[in-house]
């Protein structure tokens, strides 16, 4: 299979024995949107909070992030296939940090993680990933503390953070955003940190 995405410049690239290279690409609005369109519309992806939006509506929305100097989007790669799509943004900057104390070295992350291919979910597979993920965000970046906000109800994901290594922050009400540009409901989140010597330590 050739890769499509082999001449776009990485910003993070990780080569995994056993796993393969895990490439992190600044995301295309235009060219990717189709591949994030189809996960974002999955039933399983209702918490991400796109099930309803069309391809084009899902192009402005990464169009507009793509304008903003405090959030950014990512298409990881892992060996030429698309597998997650991260976001990555200043706690300062946005609505979660109205909900916690924001300390210096803080980074929030959003991850939509691409469907299990035909052969279902491979065993450490998505740990693996996170970790690629993790070395760009808290080491490429030099951050201390990443900070996640999954919808509580999103078990699933906080049972995945939490094995991973991060610690269960407090249950907060992100307040809805109205803005001319973006629009957020209000959201109950469990709030999770990793700090990076937890990862990689020394």
């Amino acid at each position: 299979m050739s890769d499509l995405y082999a001449s776009r410049t990485a910003v993070h690239e990780q080569v995994t024995d056993g796993f393969g290279t895990v490439r992190v690409l600044p995301l295309d609005p235009r060219a990717d949107a189709g591949v994030i369109h189809a996960w974002a519309s999955e039933e399983r992806a209702v918490f991400w909070g796109m099930t309803g939006l069309t391809e084009q509506q899902v192009a402005e929305v990464y169009a507009h992030l793509d304008t903003l100097s405090t959030h950014h989007a990512y298409l990881v790669v892992r060996d030429g296939d698309p597998v997650a799509l991260l976001q990555t943004y200043e706690p300062e900057a946005d609505r979660v940090g109205e909900c916690y104390d924001v300390r210096p070295g803080d980074i929030g992350v959003h991850l939509l993680l691409a469907p299990a291919g035909p052969d279902g979910g491979q065993p450490g597979w998505t740990a693996r990933l996170v970790t690629a993920i993790a070395r760009y965000v808290l080491l490429g970046l030099d951050r201390r503390r990443i900070v996640v906000d999954p919808d509580v109800g999103n078990e699933k994901a906080i049972a995945r953070f939490l094995k991973q290594g991060f610690t269960a922050g407090p249950v907060v009400v992100l307040p809805e955003i109205d803005l001319p540009d973006v629009y957020l409901p209000e959201k109950k989140a469990q709030l999770a940190f990793l700090d990076r010597e937890i990862l990689f330590p020394g």
